[in-house]
């Protein structure tokens, strides 16, 4: 069961400008405690930028607040402790271990002089173990596959245990199986009290795990509701340009796209 949802991270009048042109035009929205929130829409839409700005890695005009205050003027040690952001790529430079890149997620909590404390080792390992990471740990990451790592780039950051999680793709490079297991971690994350925000291209998936689904289209959001009212046949085509079939099953409503408009 959710818990009662309240505000965590919200975004008021948010917009990104880049030279003349408007990525994101007047965005507001909020991130709420137990749900899991689906940020869709074609390519292009803004929604990376927009996830970026709410995390604070990228400048903007407007606001964005951590349970009402500014989270801008957080000092960055408090910001990433309170906000764990998963960009999409999962790009590892340095042939570390993975427990070692997992172990990365724990640096906000720790005095940089200071060994791992019990409490960042009990976080690893749960992090390993919701992400199914243990049995390559002591692997260099530049030996995974691509879905392997996206894997490991998620345990990154539930190592932080971050009330607002940030996840841009992270179905990306995934298998199917994966992909199911990813999207079940970020829907019982959320409900155990996380806000958790991901951008997912699949319709099907957002139909079946979100909370909440925030849909942009021309850096503009366009519908921001329950993924029944947020992904009607009608917005599907005129946003995505598909037309979908929407099929009643035992796990709920699901959309399967049928044709190009």
């Amino acid at each position: 069961m959710k818990p009662d949802t309240a505000p965590r991270l919200s975004a008021r009048n948010v917009s990104v400008i880049r030279g003349r042109r408007s990525i994101v035009d007047d965005a507001t929205m909020a991130l709420n405690t137990g749900e899991l929130t689906i940020l869709a829409g074609p390519n292009g839409a803004g929604k990376t930028t927009l996830a970026r700005a709410m995390a604070g890695v990228l400048a903007f005009n407007g606001s964005v607040t951590f349970d009402g205050g500014d989270l801008t003027a957080m000092p960055p040690r408090a910001r990433a402790r309170a906000l764990a952001y998963l960009p999409q790529g999962h790009q590892f430079h340095w042939p570390m271990s993975v427990r070692s890149i997992i172990a990365l997620g724990r640096e906000p909590h720790a005095d940089p002089l200071s060994q791992q404390s019990a409490a960042d080792r009990a976080a690893i390992q749960r992090a390993m173990e919701a992400t199914a990471t243990e049995d390559f740990a002591t692997r260099t990451i530049t030996t995974l596959s691509g879905g392997e790592r996206a894997r490991v780039a998620m345990a990154r950051a539930l190592a932080t245990e971050a009330p607002v999680l940030i996840a841009d793709e992270p179905t990306a490079s995934l298998d199917e199986r994966h992909q199911l297991i990813v999207m079940e971690l970020l829907q019982q994350i959320a409900h155990q009290g996380a806000a958790v925000l991901a951008i997912i291209h699949d319709l099907t998936l957002a139909m079946r795990f979100a909370d909440r689904v925030v849909l942009m289209n021309e850096g503009r959001i366009v519908a921001n509701d329950t993924p029944p009212l947020a992904l009607t046949p009608d917005r599907i085509a005129a946003v995505f340009g598909i037309s979908v079939n929407r099929v009643e099953t035992p796990d709920g409503p699901l959309l399967i796209p049928s044709r190009a408009l």
